[in-house]
């Protein structure tokens, strides 16, 4: 273990990170889990985490890996003051990530504010993967705005049968969300615990079966359903969608961020309402500011895995529960949703590879 540690070199430092003494409390059980605490500063680069993850992973007989991720400057803080750098012994520690083979490779469509069109992506990522003959999932975990049902044209609520929630299926696609168990009109106003329950119960008690995907729509922001992920399910990877725009922009780029530092790694960037092909003519215009989306790719260094234009009637085919890569395959929108799955789906493979 420290041998593989030993190999990760930090670039800020110039040094291992283990001599650096960026980690902490190393503990192995019989049943080959991992437990540290990673210490990173503010000017580390985020993807260290995820590397150090992928580093522990690696050695053999190594079964699960936990890692608590802290702010080092906030634990040298604390050690000054004569108090301890770790939490109480009156609180637990955070849940170790697991795997769960049935559901396939978990991916989890982000974006940093609300109103990108993040639904949008995952419904028809989703749906595109399920039309290419793979076996689909999609959780709804945006429990302030929870609009898969609807884009997906499913409204009743699910059965139980033994114990086990049953999930809908619109398109060739397993999924579960909020919105099928509480009523349209009733807001949710719960702190962290519940969420992570939420959370929890989706993915551990619903008959999901066996999967290949299963693609997780979360809330926008940095909040508790993105952090009670992690620390549940072992993620595979995370998109990141956003508008052109630099506000949205720079939102997108804090939960990319986020991603990085609990060592999931960001796939890439889905830019939505990049443009707009007027049906008539088929001249192309850019009604917000152009290049978002390959600039904030850029930064994170990773792909830009597709753009998205804005497309007449695509709002309607999605308040009627028809994501356009059905109701209409062979447009603009769709075509592009269509390439940012296979893109999605050849860097999940790579990763597992």
């Amino acid at each position: 273990m420290e041998r593989a540690l030993s190999q990760l070199t930090n670039p800020r430092r110039g040094s291992d990170v283990l001599s650096a003494g960026m980690v902490k409390d190393l503990a192995i059980d019989a049943q080959g889990g991992v437990t540290f605490t990673f210490l990173l500063g503010r000017d580390d680069p985020g993807s260290l985490a995820r590397d150090v993850r992928k580093a522990v992973q690696a050695v053999q007989g190594v079964t699960a890996v936990r890692v608590n991720v802290t702010d080092a400057s906030a634990a040298a803080g604390a050690t000054a003051h004569g108090a301890p750098p770790t939490a109480p012994a009156n609180v637990p520690p955070p849940p170790t990530p697991v795997e769960l083979p049935h559901l396939g490779r978990v991916l989890a469509v982000s974006s940093g504010k609300g109103g990108v069109g993040k639904s949008t992506v995952s419904a028809n990522v989703a749906v595109a993967l399920a039309r290419a003959g793979q076996r689909v999932g999609l959780m709804d975990a945006d429990i302030y705005g929870p609009n898969i049902p609807r884009m997906m044209g499913v409204d009743r609520k699910p059965e139980v049968h033994g114990g086990r929630i049953q999930p809908l299926a619109a398109h060739g696609v397993k999924l579960m969300s909020l919105g099928l168990i509480v009523e349209r009109d009733a807001p949710a106003i719960w702190r962290g615990p519940i969420i992570m329950k939420v959370i929890q119960q989706f993915l551990r008690d619903v008959d999901w079966g066996e999967l290949d995907y299963f693609l997780v729509d979360l809330p926008p922001g940095t909040g508790d359903a993105q952090l009670s992920l992690a620390q549940t399910v072992h993620i595979r990877g995370a998109v990141i969608v956003t508008t052109p725009q630099e506000v949205a922009v720079g939102d997108s780029l804090r939960g990319a961020k986020m991603f990085e530092r609990v060592g999931v790694p960001v796939l890439g960037v889905v830019e939505n309402m990049s443009y707009f092909v007027c049906p008539h003519c088929g001249e192309r215009s850019e009604i917000f500011l152009s290049g978002g989306g390959a600039r904030l790719a850029d930064e994170l260094g990773v792909p830009l895995l597709g753009q998205v234009p804005l497309q007449a009637q695509m709002a309607d085919f999605a308040d009627a529960g028809r994501p356009i890569v059905v109701a209409a395959p062979d447009s603009p929108a769709a075509q592009a949703l269509g390439a940012v799955a296979r893109r999605v789906a050849d860097a999940l493979a790579a990763i597992a590879r």
